[in-house]
């Protein structure tokens, strides 16, 4: 997925989280999952057990596609409405998980086996997330602050501080429009 200016994506397995919440363009109106079969698609394309999907899986999917750029807007500093929060936290409560060790004696947790639709999506998003706090970059995922976007981003920047995906587009609107605030007012 091409990023804004010209970003580097997330690191694995973040990548599958930035990928997921950019499934919609807000600012340009561009939806990835109009339809049951659009999220079959784009399940299988990532190799995640799509089994059936019908109209509750697609909206279970999207609710935790909203709920994912609500957590990443608050790594930006915002708050993340109670409503989001609870609804995430149901779907990652239910996402089948298990703990596997490796031939090097590492470990790293795993989707159970199995699993299709919405339970496989969430329990890979959820192991994503498992390994992106062990690894310290969950934090770094951020929803752009601009209202009008809100794409997910991966923030390189040395201090962790970024709140647009791009300075160029959004951090400039909103610098502009803050500086006519400022204007009006005085």
């Amino acid at each position: 997925m091409e990023q804004p200016a010209l970003r580097d994506p997330a690191p694995a397995p973040l990548d599958l989280v930035q990928d997921l919440v950019n499934t919609v363009d807000l600012e340009g109106g561009d939806e990835a999952w109009g339809t049951p079969e659009d999220l079959a698609a784009w399940l299988r394309a990532r190799g995640i057990g799509a089994g059936p999907v019908d109209a509750g899986t697609l909206a279970g999917a999207l609710e935790l596609r909203e709920a994912l750029r609500e957590v990443c807007a608050a790594h930006a500093g915002a708050d993340v409405p109670a409503e989001a929060l609870r609804g995430v936290n149901a779907l990652l409560a239910a996402a089948p998980l298990r703990l596997e060790a490796d031939a090097a004696g590492g470990a790293a947790v795993r989707p159970a086996e199995g699993l299709a639709g919405l339970a496989a999506l969430t329990a890979e998003v959820a192991a994503a997330v498992a390994a992106g706090v062990a690894a310290g970059t969950w934090p770094r995922l951020k929803a752009c602050a601009a209202e009008s976007c809100r794409w997910v981003y991966y923030d390189r920047s040395p201090a962790g501080r970024g709140r647009w995906c791009t300075m160029a587009i959004c951090g400039s609107r909103e610098k502009m429009r803050g500086y006519r605030r400022r204007r009006a007012g005085a």
